[in-house]
């Protein structure tokens, strides 16, 4: 006997729909896309399809282990937990505790739910996560231009006429700081209906090879380009506001520095073709510009997603159909009561700043060797394996060593837990439930989906009972956390004006919310409280009402909402941020550098997210593999044949050659996440292929943000064999 079921998949950022088909013990038999689903409407990619193989993964790990010297034991969960506090009990300075959240996170409900208490209940201000290795300049450039970090516009695709793609590849990544399923989909039905599309990448993707034109340009130059397109706007009058903003003529005065024909040098795009993107933005009946990460990877990230944003403002298309329009997320509740700023705290030893409650990974090695006081020498690490995703990760690595304690969830023994004391494995995918309270913040159509467990735990802990029994332990505090967090937020909404409960009891709201887990009683909370929810009296949105239509619900395309997003001190759009116009400074004074000879990037590959789906045997293989990505000319001109050493500050790989003519000459490319030598992940370990983070530089940042340079690493390429002088 068979059983059909309904669920979200929890991969990517597309948050498609998923059509599964179980056997009676429980084992996934077939995955298809969700046809009725109303957002992805049947779109599924090999990584959803995989799905099934993911979740059964016999390499993942079932119950806690305890570290021994060399050697692993299985424990009980009693026993792991008195280990934990046990070693939490040894940190006498709480400023001595760090935690790291990776990247699976942002796709849990337990990462967005409980990741707070536990940060709380640490007590420290070392906080890293993946987001300082992919996208915090997006979150400071949208903090300082619109008074939050979360008020990231998306381009509205399924309406726009023009759209400028920077350093995103979402026909293999599915997206990314943009919510939406069949990408690939989208961009075809914007061009059949007379759009246009034109992406801007060092490489000839996927996605460049789909749109109407493909521009090359040198990697971390994006922020010199998109400067010479705003000159261009300001010096042919081109310009339609339609929002009243403080710093036009800030913005104004610092574009004169980048005319078309200086910035084509550095950028290696033909003057001709800036001044020519400028006008077709300007004329455009409604555009958008959209840059994801090999924007943000780079030295000048977040004045590149400002000035993405300060385009979308220029030429009139902020918050408006077809433009780049704010999302409204059906959990969204409550206003941000300071003014957004970065640099609240400094790290002990670089002093780099804060942004959004987190120290930069870059320098998260540095806190460990350093003595003195504040050290780190107690990590907790959530789904993330940094050795391979930070930049350096070998010095990242040999620092892990040097821990007293460190406590890893995570269901897999991997580069980075290895180093842990105890790890503890969340159960699978299918034993969860799974709402996207934060991907849908980023959503290009307004939808909630809810998908409840598939399959009872069986003794096992939920991942959010996992993090809330840490956070208690780190507490010192007994009781539910769940339940104290519910009346807390109660608490807050009967005190806050506007919230359709204002006034109300709170025992008696309690009452009212439905649930079997602290997790579902939570989003239900979230979503009476939310734009459409019952409680807010502006709907009748609620767990009941989501697990009622189990294919998710359509809530409706994108509406203009500035008023309500914007939370500047001034109420106006912030064109020109002190901190980013002192920025513009240092990026004047590089203009007429000469870049290096050869500058390495990242990749993306469909089959693939980050470090954790190489176990996993049909998404291995064919496209997806670990090889050097160079142009023919570059193999020719250095001689090379078959593989090379490739060098940098930090360190050498020998990797395979990928001879390519879809990559501009003078950049190589390794895609990220491999690395997996010697992994007791048997997948994995067959197809280990080389950590990139084993080349890149983590004394290289973008200062604004903090975030990690991956893209245009200085590097040099020779044959294997030849010895070059230090």
């Amino acid at each position: 006997m068979t059983s059909t079921v309904h669920r979200t998949c929890p991969l990517c950022e597309a948050v498609c729909g998923l059509t599964l088909t179980l056997d009676e013990g429980g084992h996934v038999t077939s995955v298809r896309g969700d046809k009725d689903d109303p957002f992805s409407k049947g779109f599924i990619c090999p990584k959803g399809a995989s799905l099934g193989r993911l979740d059964e993964d016999p390499d993942r790990l079932r119950k806690p282990l305890i570290r021994e010297g060399d050697l692993w034991r299985e424990v009980g969960w009693e026993e792991a937990f008195a280990a934990v506090e046990a070693g939490l009990d040894r940190v006498a300075d709480r400023r001595s505790a760090a935690i790291y959240l990776g990247n699976p996170n942002a796709h849990s409900m337990a990462g967005a739910l409980y990741g707070a208490p536990l940060i709380k209940a640490l007590g420290t201000r070392n906080v890293y996560s993946a987001s300082t290795a992919d996208q915090m300049p997006k979150h400071v450039a949208s903090g300082l231009m619109f008074g939050h970090p979360l008020a990231i516009p998306v381009p509205d695709l399924d309406r726009t006429d023009y759209l400028l793609m920077l350093g995103a590849n979402p026909l293999e990544s599915n997206g990314s700081l943009c919510t939406a399923p069949d990408f690939p989909g989208r961009l075809k039905a914007l061009r059949g209906r007379g759009g246009r599309l034109v992406v801007v990448d060092p490489r000839r993707t996927r996605t460049a090879a789909l749109a109407d034109e493909h521009v090359f340009v040198r990697p971390g130059t994006d922020a010199y380009l998109l400067f010479g397109i705003v000159h261009t706007l300001f010096a042919e009058d081109l310009l339609k506001l339609s929002h009243q903003v403080n710093g036009l003529a800030e913005v104004r005065e610092a574009a004169k520095h980048f005319p078309p024909e200086a910035v084509s040098g550095r950028t290696g795009v033909p003057a001709e073709v800036i001044v020519r993107l400028a006008r077709e933005l300007a004329g455009a009946r409604t555009a958008a510009v959209y840059a994801r990460i090999g924007t943000c990877t780079a030295e000048f990230g977040t004045l590149a997603q400002w000035l993405v944003d300060v385009l979308n403002v220029l030429t009139g298309n902020l918050d408006r159909p077809g433009g780049a329009m704010f999302p409204k997320s059906a959990t969204e509740f409550g206003a941000r009561r300071k003014p957004y700023a970065v640099g609240r705290w400094k790290s002990r030893v670089r002093g780099l700043p804060e942004s959004n409650g987190e120290l930069p990974v870059a320098t998260l090695a540095d806190e460990i060797e350093t003595p003195g006081e504040g050290q780190v020498t107690f990590l907790i690490t959530v789904a993330g394996n940094p050795v391979l995703s930070a930049p350096h990760g070998a010095r990242l690595d040999a620092a892990f060593g040097r821990l007293d304690f460190m406590v890893s969830v995570d269901p897999y023994l991997n580069e980075t837990t290895r180093h842990a004391n105890v790890i503890l494995p969340p159960p699978r995918m299918l034993q969860s439930g799974h709402y996207d309270f934060a991907l849908l913040g980023f959503a290009v159509r307004n939808y909630a989906r809810y998908s409840p467990p598939l399959l009872p735990l069986d003794g096992q802990p939920s991942e959010a009972q996992i993090l809330a029994r840490l956070a208690m332990i780190a507490s010192g505090l007994e009781g539910d956390l769940d339940e104290f967090v519910i009346g807390e937020m109660l608490r807050k909404a009967t005190e806050t004006p506007g919230s359709g409960v204002e006034g109300r009891d709170v025992a008696g709201l309690r009452a009212e919310l439905e649930g079997e887990t602290g997790c579902e009683r939570r989003l239900d909370l979230m979503l009476r409280l939310g734009p459409y929810g019952e409680w807010a009296g502006k709907g009748d949105l609620s767990l009941r009402k989501l697990l009622d239509n189990p294919h998710g619900l359509d809530l409706g395309p994108l509406e203009p909402r500035l008023g309500e997003v914007l939370k500047t001190a001034s109420g106006l759009i912030e064109l020109a941020p002190p901190q980013i116009v002192e920025d513009v400074e240092r990026l004047r004074g590089r203009l007429e550098e000469d870049p290096p000879e050869i500058v390495l990037i990242g990749r993306r590959h469909l089959r693939s997210n980050n470090s954790w789906l190489h176990n996993v045997g049909p998404l291995v293989g064919g496209s997806n593999t670990c090889t050097l990505q160079i142009n023919p000319a570059d193999v020719t001109r250095l001689g090379l044949d078959g593989e090379a050493v490739v060098r940098s500050a930090k360190g050498q790989l020998t990797v395979p050659l990928e001879p390519t003519d879809t990559i501009m000459p003078g950049v190589v490319s390794l895609p990220h996440g491999w690395g997996h030598a010697g992994s007791s992940q048997s997948v994995a370990a067959e197809h280990a292929g080389v950590s990139v983070n084993t080349l890149t530089d983590e004394s290289t940042i973008d200062v604004l943000s903090g975030n990690a340079v991956f893209n245009g690493v200085p590097v040099t390429i020779s044959p294997t064999g030849v010895i070059i002088a230090q």
